[in-house]
């Protein structure tokens, strides 16, 4: 598994495309952070804060995960190696978890410049430090929970086509599904029980209680749970492809 995570990884970087997404993420945070105007503008908005960082990342993870994941089996079968990949003395759940893993891998060290806006809020805050560091911390962790998931649905839906494009498409709009889709539809359901089920369903409510710096072990085991479901299917869809 140690290898073919180290090949994934590697691969990755090996291309434009890998330093491309991740420039292209810190380009668009910094953009909505430091230079245009609006609520999520640190230096104008007159308060300590990173929340704008934490509004904004989910969403760009929306095509930044699926950009990352669209590779990691539609690659394979484009160019024939599927096949060979499955010799490897290696389980179905070890080849995916590799993959996933080194998706989880990518998005962390996408995140690891952003650490550079907090240090810079941390030291324009009046006092110095005037920072909400659990609020921050667990906001983060919301973030890489946010992204594993998404990075999951990436992983099951490249298990399914050849297409790079296909899959980025697709897992793009299913990770926006669970982000703002349920909620969406708990608009328009008259049951107040209705709507709290299927809020519940969707990302927002569990990233929000995270984001505050409470970690509740029910949100935890949404996310969790959610990322094994995702994974659990692409191992069944790669088993067959070994019969």
């Amino acid at each position: 598994m140690g290898t073919l995570l180290r090949k994934e990884i590697a691969s990755f970087f090996h291309s434009f495309t890998g330093y491309l997404v991740i420039a292209v993420f810190l380009l668009i945070t910094g953009l909505f952070l430091f230079v245009f105007q609006g609520e999520m503008n640190i230096l104008r908005s007159g308060y300590a804060s990173v929340d704008g960082l934490f509004i904004l990342a989910p969403w760009i993870f929306l095509f930044l995960a699926p950009a990352i994941s669209m590779r990691f089996f539609s690659d394979e079968k484009k160019s024939g190696t599927i096949e060979l990949l499955l010799t490897y003395p290696i389980s179905d759940i070890s080849i995916v978890l590799a993959k996933f893993t080194a998706g989880i891998i990518l998005l962390t060290i996408s995140l690891l410049p952003t650490l550079l806006y907090v240090f810079t809020v941390y030291a324009l805050g009046s006092p110095p430090g005037n920072l909400d560091g659990g609020a921050t911390i667990g906001a983060y962790i919301g973030l890489l929970l946010i992204g594993g998931m998404y990075v999951a649905i990436g992983t099951l839906v490249s298990s399914f086509t050849d297409n790079q494009i296909i899959t980025f498409i697709i897992s793009a709009v299913i990770c926006f599904v669970f982000f703002t889709g349920f909620d969406s539809l708990a608009e328009i359901i008259p049951s107040t029980i209705n709507k709290n089920i299927i809020t519940s369903i969707g990302i927002q409510q569990h990233y929000n209680s995270v984001s505050r710096g409470v970690i509740d072990t029910r949100d935890l085991i949404y996310f969790v749970s959610c990322i094994i479901f995702f994974l659990y299917l692409t191992t069944l869809n790669i088993r067959k492809k070994r019969r």
